[in-house]
């Protein structure tokens, strides 16, 4: 498949696994607009595209993200946009990147190193899997430069729950990756590069036992918990469940177990 052409960051595909890696290291990973819209039509473009299983997110040179770009941010303010707002645009803008990537039909995983801090946090919020080394520093620092993280608090509001984030939002609380895993922001921390890929790679196994549908669908009907009516959803569950049982994947699953082998998904 083709990918987009990219500048801000690095794409690399391999046995079903797109590697992302945010590459502005002088910015410590700083999100642009560029890099913003970068990611967005990566989204985009493996949105239909069921041999993409999985989207590993991490930075370049021991950082992840910093947050946004406040050069970028300046240079937005001054500059007229044919009368729209230039701040509302970039700043809606990475909202919208966040929405792509919540739901992705993939899986996504977050490698976190570094600073790990505003916009950052937010990817490690929409993050299906995220895995942090321990002296990684999370944090928001918005309001610390006069800024609510406008786009980045209902995603963590989602993830940690109303209490803990009124406390990381208000303020500005720095902390490390343990801390990130007591709360529930990442599920698992690691004390080497190497002990990270060797649990990248035991995610990678783990999810590609699992059959791709099955798992697209799985994430539609969790995502979409308490956003429907608990019995509208659980319709829906239910055709998800008979058109499963019912075509390949459920035929080929059903088999594997009664022959006892993998199902040919995870080959």
């Amino acid at each position: 498949m083709k990918l987009p052409d990219c500048r801000e960051i690095s794409l690399h595909l391999e046995g079903g696994v797109l590697s992302i890696t945010l590459d502005r290291p002088r910015a410590r990973n700083a999100m642009n607009l560029q890099l913003v819209d970068e990611m967005t039509r990566t989204f985009d473009a493996i949105a239909q595209r069921p041999e993409v299983r999985i989207a590993v997110l991490r930075g370049a040179d021991g950082n992840f993200c910093a947050g946004g770009d406040i050069k970028d941010m300046n240079n937005a303010g001054v500059t007229p946009a044919d009368g729209e707002d230039p701040l509302f645009k970039l700043n809606r803008a990475f909202g919208h990147m966040l929405t792509r990537v919540n739901h992705a039909p993939q899986v996504v995983i977050s490698l976190l190193e570094g600073a790990v801090l505003g916009g950052g946090f937010g990817l490690a919020c929409v993050s299906d899997i995220a895995i942090a080394d321990v002296n990684a520093q999370f944090g928001m620092p918005e309001t610390g430069l006069g800024l609510p993280p406008a786009q980045i608090a209902p995603f963590v509001v989602l993830r940690v729950g109303l209490m803990q984030a009124r406390r990381l939002v208000l303020t500005g609380a720095r902390f490390d990756g343990e801390q990130a895993r007591e709360l529930g922001i990442v599920h698992f921390t690691t004390h080497s590069k190497q002990e990270m890929q060797d649990l990248l790679a035991q995610q990678i196994k783990q999810i590609k036992g699992c059959a791709p549908h099955a798992n697209r669908v799985t994430k539609q009907l969790i995502l979409a918990v308490g956003e429907q009516d608990n019995e509208t959803l659980l319709d829906k569950a239910a055709e998800y469940f008979s058109a499963a049982a019912t075509g390949p994947e459920g035929h080929e699953g059903m088999r594997a177990f009664v022959e006892k082998r993998a199902p040919q998904w995870a080959k």
